[in-house]
């Protein structure tokens, strides 16, 4: 199975609990479907590039979470339509890091 991770960036606002329910339901999705969620970093609030409009609202700080994961690609595509139409989620991205996690030598640098 290929080797993927989520960048995510959540509204700044939410409620913790209410973060941790967006982590978790992602995190099921992929481990109902077969897939090994390897772990997760949590960057915490930032000031975001540029202002960001998503669900009639402006933003201009958001919450950046990474979760790296096995995964076949249609698991990834279903991952990405829920992620686009939750009202949390502000913007989302995949990136392939391998094709299998022998093939990944060390997880990326984390810092931004």
């Amino acid at each position: 199975m290929p080797f993927y991770e989520l960048v995510c960036i959540a509204r700044s606002h939410l409620v913790e609990s209410n973060l941790k329910d967006l982590i978790r339901t992602s995190a099921t999705q992929v481990l109902q479907q077969g897939g090994v969620v390897r772990g997760f970093d949590n960057w915490g609030n930032k000031q975001l590039p540029h202002r960001v409009k998503r669900h009639q609202q402006y933003h201009t700080e958001g919450h950046y979470f990474m979760m790296h994961f096995d995964s076949n690609p249609r698991i990834v595509q279903e991952l990405g339509k829920k992620l686009l139409v939750d009202s949390r989620v502000l913007r989302h991205t995949f990136v392939k890091l391998g094709d299998k996690l022998d093939t990944v030598v060390a997880r990326p640098d984390k810092s931004l």
